[in-house]
Protein backbone atom coordinates (compact mmCIF):
# COMPACT_ATOMS: atom_id res chain seq x y z
CA UNK A 1 0.00 0.00 0.00
CA UNK A 2 1.19 3.65 -1.03
CA UNK A 3 2.00 5.89 1.77
CA UNK A 4 -0.44 8.88 2.54
CA UNK A 5 0.15 12.11 0.87
CA UNK A 6 -0.95 15.16 3.49
CA UNK A 7 -1.40 18.37 1.79
CA UNK A 8 -2.08 21.93 3.51
CA UNK A 9 -3.71 24.69 1.43
CA UNK A 10 -4.11 28.05 1.67
CA UNK A 11 -5.06 31.20 0.13
CA UNK A 12 -5.09 35.03 0.65
CA UNK A 13 -5.96 38.12 -0.78
CA UNK A 14 -5.08 42.14 -0.30
CA UNK A 15 -8.49 43.21 -1.13
CA UNK A 16 -11.24 41.28 -2.64
CA UNK A 17 -10.04 41.33 -5.62
CA UNK A 18 -6.78 42.81 -5.44
CA UNK A 19 -3.37 41.09 -5.63
CA UNK A 20 -3.54 37.20 -4.14
CA UNK A 21 -1.40 34.71 -2.80
CA UNK A 22 -1.56 30.54 -2.33
CA UNK A 23 0.29 28.14 -0.35
CA UNK A 24 0.20 24.70 -0.46
CA UNK A 25 2.95 22.28 2.23
CA UNK A 26 2.90 18.70 0.65
CA UNK A 27 4.05 15.89 3.13
CA UNK A 28 4.85 12.69 2.51
CA UNK A 29 7.10 10.50 4.72
CA UNK A 30 9.50 12.67 5.89
CA UNK A 31 9.98 15.15 3.47
CA UNK A 32 8.21 18.51 2.98
CA UNK A 33 7.53 20.37 -0.19
CA UNK A 34 6.79 23.94 -0.39
CA UNK A 35 4.53 25.32 -3.34
CA UNK A 36 3.54 28.85 -3.35
CA UNK A 37 2.05 31.12 -6.44
CA UNK A 38 0.29 34.62 -7.23
CA UNK A 39 -1.98 36.94 -9.43
CA UNK A 40 -1.87 40.67 -9.57
CA UNK A 41 -6.30 40.38 -9.61
CA UNK A 42 -7.83 37.80 -8.23
CA UNK A 43 -10.09 36.84 -5.09
CA UNK A 44 -9.66 34.72 -1.77
CA UNK A 45 -11.85 32.26 -3.25
CA UNK A 46 -9.45 31.86 -6.50
CA UNK A 47 -5.96 31.56 -4.54
CA UNK A 48 -7.89 28.85 -1.98
CA UNK A 49 -8.86 26.85 -5.29
CA UNK A 50 -5.70 27.32 -6.75
CA UNK A 51 -3.48 26.22 -3.87
CA UNK A 52 -5.79 23.01 -3.96
CA UNK A 53 -5.25 22.87 -7.66
CA UNK A 54 -1.62 23.28 -8.21
CA UNK A 55 -0.74 20.79 -5.07
CA UNK A 56 -2.90 18.22 -6.45
CA UNK A 57 -0.97 18.86 -9.79
CA UNK A 58 2.32 18.21 -7.78
CA UNK A 59 1.81 14.87 -7.13
CA UNK A 60 1.52 11.71 -8.42
CA UNK A 61 -1.61 9.44 -9.94
CA UNK A 62 -3.27 7.35 -7.87
CA UNK A 63 -2.30 8.84 -4.47
CA UNK A 64 -4.03 8.58 -1.41
CA UNK A 65 -4.29 12.07 0.02
CA UNK A 66 -5.54 13.76 3.13
CA UNK A 67 -6.48 17.44 1.55
CA UNK A 68 -6.34 20.10 4.38
CA UNK A 69 -8.21 23.29 3.70
CA UNK A 70 -9.14 26.27 6.02
CA UNK A 71 -11.70 27.28 3.43
CA UNK A 72 -15.56 25.65 3.55
CA UNK A 73 -16.05 27.12 0.12
CA UNK A 74 -13.60 24.77 -1.46
CA UNK A 75 -13.90 21.63 0.71
CA UNK A 76 -18.18 22.47 1.11
CA UNK A 77 -18.03 22.82 -2.62
CA UNK A 78 -15.97 20.06 -4.04
CA UNK A 79 -18.06 17.66 -1.14
CA UNK A 80 -21.17 18.71 -1.24
CA UNK A 81 -22.29 21.43 -4.27
CA UNK A 82 -20.67 20.20 -7.40
CA UNK A 83 -22.84 17.59 -7.36
CA UNK A 84 -25.56 19.78 -8.38
CA UNK A 85 -23.78 22.19 -10.42
CA UNK A 86 -23.00 19.50 -12.56
CA UNK A 87 -26.42 18.17 -13.02
CA UNK A 88 -27.61 21.77 -13.08
CA UNK A 89 -25.38 22.75 -16.10
CA UNK A 90 -23.13 24.43 -13.55
CA UNK A 91 -25.95 26.41 -12.42
CA UNK A 92 -26.18 27.23 -8.98
CA UNK A 93 -29.35 26.42 -6.52
CA UNK A 94 -30.43 29.87 -7.61
CA UNK A 95 -30.14 29.03 -11.21
CA UNK A 96 -27.16 31.51 -11.15
CA UNK A 97 -24.01 30.96 -13.44
CA UNK A 98 -21.23 28.96 -10.61
CA UNK A 99 -18.68 31.72 -9.83
CA UNK A 100 -14.86 30.09 -10.72
CA UNK A 101 -16.79 27.70 -12.83
CA UNK A 102 -13.26 26.41 -14.98
CA UNK A 103 -11.25 26.30 -11.54
CA UNK A 104 -14.09 23.78 -10.43
CA UNK A 105 -13.66 22.26 -13.39
CA UNK A 106 -10.01 21.69 -13.30
CA UNK A 107 -10.52 20.61 -9.70
CA UNK A 108 -12.57 18.34 -10.45
CA UNK A 109 -10.44 17.16 -12.84
CA UNK A 110 -7.32 16.81 -10.59
CA UNK A 111 -9.68 14.28 -8.76
CA UNK A 112 -9.93 11.90 -11.73
CA UNK A 113 -7.14 10.26 -10.36
CA UNK A 114 -6.48 10.94 -6.60
CA UNK A 115 -8.23 9.53 -3.73
CA UNK A 116 -8.87 12.62 -1.95
CA UNK A 117 -10.63 13.04 1.56
CA UNK A 118 -10.92 16.69 2.63
CA UNK A 119 -10.89 18.35 5.79
CA UNK A 120 -11.82 21.70 6.94
CA UNK A 121 -8.80 22.91 9.95
CA UNK A 122 -9.71 26.34 11.56
CA UNK A 123 -7.13 28.95 10.12
CA UNK A 124 -5.23 31.24 12.50
CA UNK A 125 -5.46 28.35 15.07
CA UNK A 126 -1.79 27.12 15.52
CA UNK A 127 -2.28 24.42 13.36
CA UNK A 128 1.58 23.89 12.00
CA UNK A 129 0.76 23.56 8.61
CA UNK A 130 -1.89 25.94 8.02
CA UNK A 131 0.05 28.50 9.36
CA UNK A 132 2.73 27.58 6.81
CA UNK A 133 0.89 27.59 3.89
CA UNK A 134 -1.13 30.75 4.87
CA UNK A 135 2.69 32.33 5.22
CA UNK A 136 3.61 30.89 1.82
CA UNK A 137 0.33 32.63 0.37
CA UNK A 138 0.60 35.95 2.15
CA UNK A 139 4.63 35.82 1.08
CA UNK A 140 3.46 35.24 -2.39
CA UNK A 141 0.76 38.42 -2.21
CA UNK A 142 3.51 40.43 -0.76
CA UNK A 143 6.24 39.74 -3.71
CA UNK A 144 3.72 40.55 -6.28
CA UNK A 145 2.86 44.02 -4.40
CA UNK A 146 6.50 44.90 -4.38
Amino acid sequence: MKNKIIIYTDGACSGNPGPGGWGAVLIYIDNEKYLSGSDKMTTNNKMELLAAINALKAIEPNSEVELYTDSQYVKNGINLWIHNWKKNGWKTAAKKPVANKEMWIELDQCLSDQNVTWFWVKGHSGNHYNEIADNLAVQAMKEIKL
